[in-house]
């Protein structure tokens, strides 16, 4: 970053407790639920990512900014996360034909902090859990700041897939394709529809509460559940959907939150998880294979596993290595199957794309 003379900062958490920072260039005060991701690159997608919608991302990374942005990388039109806490924040590309971080933040009116001490607060959000929090520029605020930080809602059942879905349907990639795919959008990434999209499945994107007798129409080979932001439990009419796409046995792939949907449309439980998981190196096993995976994850709520594995319909296909909990699903006799990491990567590796494979074989 510059020498440039930047306003201070704090970051004021849930329970009171207070770090320090100052302005990147974007100044103001934004809330939302504290969150942290241990991804070294890939911080534009995250940013774009629509899953992120009411986070305030804390990125473990020692510099963010230092290789700009390019358009064609985001995986939706504009940034999710309600604002960023970062170490460094660097105002030089080191990319040829990248634009700077700052002036797409600053266009997007996006809070920033930078030096704050990350490690320490990442270790406290580790200790303490995900809570709500404030970041600000506005010292002199700080009282009503705390006041409406106080007032804001928690993410343990809030409903905000309805706030990033697409408002109107669309249709992606080639018309011609003899396999057609209905895409229910609780806030689908860019590179999940380029996945679909080169293995020559044409997709129409529908909003979340889109009736299936509507999606039918379109004369769908098979159906997929979005990834997305918030709880699953208040989306009650897409569980519904979910249900009858099952009991008509269309192939049906979900990833995320349309994990999430799938498991709640079989009688499993999910839960709010005390820190979630979010960044691209996540181990996980097939446990049909046998083979492990590195993964990118992003999520706050998860799968429960007790109910999940005595539920006799249901068969748990993959788990996280790091804390044994559900990272995949498949319904028993039926065509349908779901992840809870994201096997597009964008960001992230790709040892799980082979799962737009399988759900092409089924679609087939």
């Amino acid at each position: 970053m510059s020498n440039e003379k930047r306003k201070k900062g704090l970051v004021l958490l849930a329970d009171g407790t207070t770090f320090y920072g100052r302005s990147a260039g974007i100044e103001g005060t934004s809330y939302g639920e504290i969150c942290f991701n241990t991804g070294v690159t890939g911080y534009q997608e995250i940013f774009t990512d629509p899953s992120y919608f009411g986070q305030i991302m804390v990125t473990t990374t020692s510099h963010i900014g230092n290789y700009g942005i390019k358009k064609s990388e985001s995986q939706s039109q504009k940034i999710f996360i309600s604002g960023l806490i970062c170490k460094t924040f660097s105002s030089v590309n080191s990319r040829s034909n990248s634009e700077s971080l700052k002036k797409w933040f600053q266009s997007n009116n996006l809070v920033t902090l930078s030096e704050v001490d990350t490690r320490a607060l990442v270790r406290y959000i580790r200790d303490n859990g995900a809570m709500n929090a404030a970041i600000t520029t506005e010292i002199d605020k700080i009282d009503e700041i705390n006041k409406k930080l106080k007032d804001f809602p928690i993410m343990d059942g809030l409903e905000l897939a309805s706030k990033v879905s697409t408002k109107n349907s669309y249709e992606y990639g080639d018309s011609n394709s003899k396999i057609r795919l209905a895409v229910i959008d609780l806030g689908i990434k860019k590179n999940i529809l380029d996945n679909f999209s080169r293995r020559d499945i044409y997709i129409k994107v529908f909003p979340y509460d889109t009736d299936l007798d509507e999606m039918l129409k379109f004369k769908p080979n098979g159906f997929f559940l979005s990834n997305g932001p918030g709880d699953p439990k208040p989306l009650t009419k897409v569980i519904d959907t979910t249900k009858k796409i099952l009991d008509k046995n269309y192939p049906l792939f979900g990833i995320c939150l349309g994990h999430q949907i799938i498991a709640l449309a079989n009688g499993i439980k999910t839960y709010k998880m005390f820190n979630g998981h979010r960044g691209i190196n996540h181990p996980v096993l097939n446990l049909n294979t046998g083979k492990g995976e590195i993964t990118s994850q992003n999520h706050g709520f998860a799968v429960d596993y007790d109910t999940a594995i005595s539920n006799s319909s249901v068969k748990i296909s993959h788990k996280h290595l790091n804390d044994q909990t559900v990272a995949g699903l498949e319904i028993e006799g039926k065509n349908c199957f779901s992840v809870q990491y994201h096997p597009e990567a964008g960001p992230g590796p790709n040892d799980g794309n082979y799962l737009f494979d399988q759900f092409l074989s089924k679609l087939k």
